[in-house]
């Protein structure tokens, strides 16, 4: 496969391979399922074994934790909960419950090269073509009965306009609890009240689904792990405008692994303290860096030219994985949690997103800035002029391009080239 694919390295005629063998009995649920943990395992084993000397330890390190984390999940459905990627899974690391988010799943079954037929199967079963194909890959898997159902189900109302239905959708379709937790625009002491509320009874419903207790002791040593892990994102920071770390566009996403879902676990904390101490080891900062909005087309062929590896173009980051890097409350996490939720970047008014871009850039000092338009979701796409304006303001050239970060359908290839190529020759 392709630089930043899947299994990251240049084994794509054995990967089409295998994904034809996928496709050829996709009405055999079972045997799909075989052959998808048969992928994960080889991929998990292959980054184990046969290390690409440009990744540093750290990117090594959350490589496989990813893999890993998507094939605990599927392997054990019954001791798993689906949520999306702003969902509070500290209760989940908690209470030893696998979390599968739905925009890692469709990323890694792209990655097999199937995610047409599954967004195909979700279409043709009555799900729009507007839909976020996140969503759609995740709801075609489950159409065929590929994915096995969780014990549980957890969402939010921020960011997502999918969220809620889909999860709605497939909670009905399976008979499996859901809890969406409502968070406000705006941030207030009665908000935090609010959100708290339902953080308990969140709490009170996975104690009833999975039949144990949660353990408030742990939820504050995972908020504790949590604060530590964020201290180390900013000392990260601290250094990213100064230093040439060379993620490749897939890292870059996989790092949503570590800012999110399962952040607050020791595992996490030890993948930063790693990545603090690669990016001070790295050479001073050369060539062009850009800085991503939003999501990244890790499958795009043009991105993966430009940036994976590259001696004149290197990804600084990305807004994403820093929508939220303060400390919470480790006294009172169901508070703190709360908070967190509400002060999301992403959360609210796009005013506090800008706000939260401007900070970052003003700290990691990109030569330029790439948005990268995902089909269906209307959050990135609304704020485009807002976003352009402010490059405009700091100065720094902006570009911006529609597509799909995961069905590789919608992509121009020929189109996205000549505007990139453009852009990165103006910088």
């Amino acid at each position: 496969m392709r630089k930043g694919s899947l299994w990251g390295s240049d084994k794509m005629d054995t990967v089409k391979i295998y994904t034809n063998i996928i496709k050829d009995n996709m009405d055999k649920p079972e045997k799909v399922n075989k052959l998808i943990n048969f992928g994960l395992t080889a991929a998990y084993y292959y980054v184990s074994f046969f290390k690409d000397k440009r990744i540093p330890k750290s990117l090594h390190y959350l490589n496989k934790y990813s893999i890993k984390s998507i094939k605990d999940s599927l392997a054990n459905p019954q001791n798993s909960a689906w949520v999306n990627l702003f969902a509070p899974s500290e209760f989940l690391i908690a209470m030893d419950i696998k979390p599968l988010f739905i925009e890692a799943y469709s990323s890694f079954m792209s990655g097999f090269f199937i995610e047409d037929y599954l967004i195909d199967t979700a279409e043709s079963r009555g799900m729009s073509n507007t839909l976020c194909s996140y969503h759609k890959t995740f709801i075609g898997a489950s159409e065929l009965n590929i994915l096995k159902k969780p014990k549980f189900m957890m969402t939010t109302s921020m960011i997502c306009d999918a969220n809620i239905p889909t999860f709605k959708y497939l909670s009905k379709k399976h008979g499996v609890p859901l809890y969406i937790i409502d968070i406000p625009y705006k941030y207030s002491k009665d908000a935090v009240v609010y959100v708290k509320k339902q953080l308990l009874e969140v709490a009170e419903k996975l104690e009833e689904v999975f039949n144990r207790k949660l353990d408030t002791d742990k939820l504050r040593e995972v908020v504790k792990t949590e604060n530590k892990t964020r201290a180390l994102m900013r000392e990260y920071l601290n250094h990213a405008g100064e230093k040439r770390f060379l993620p490749t566009m897939t890292f870059e996403m996989y790092m949503l692994f570590a800012s999110h879902v399962f952040i607050g676990s020791k595992e996490i904390l030890h993948f930063y303290e790693m990545l603090v101490e690669d990016i001070k080891r790295v050479p001073e900062r050369s060539g062009k860096s850009i800085f991503f909005i939003h999501l990244l087309p890790i499958f795009e062929k043009n991105f993966k030219d430009y940036f994976n590896f590259s001696d004149k173009f290197h990804i600084a980051g990305s807004d994403l994985n820093y929508d939220f890097v303060d400390e919470i409350d480790e006294n009172d996490p169901f508070k703190g949690i709360a908070e967190k939720l509400i002060l999301n970047s992403f959360n609210g008014e796009i005013n506090r997103k800008v706000a939260r871009i401007k900070e970052l850039i003003e700290k990691i000092k990109p030569d330029g800035i790439i948005q990268f338009c995902h089909l269906g979701c209307k959050q990135s796409m609304g704020g485009t002029v807002i976003i352009k304006n402010l490059a405009s303001e700091l100065g720094i050239p902006f570009l911006y391009l529609d597509g799909d970060c995961v069905d590789k359908r919608n992509n121009q290839e020929g189109q996205n080239r000549t505007r990139l190529e453009a852009f990165l020759e103006m910088l």
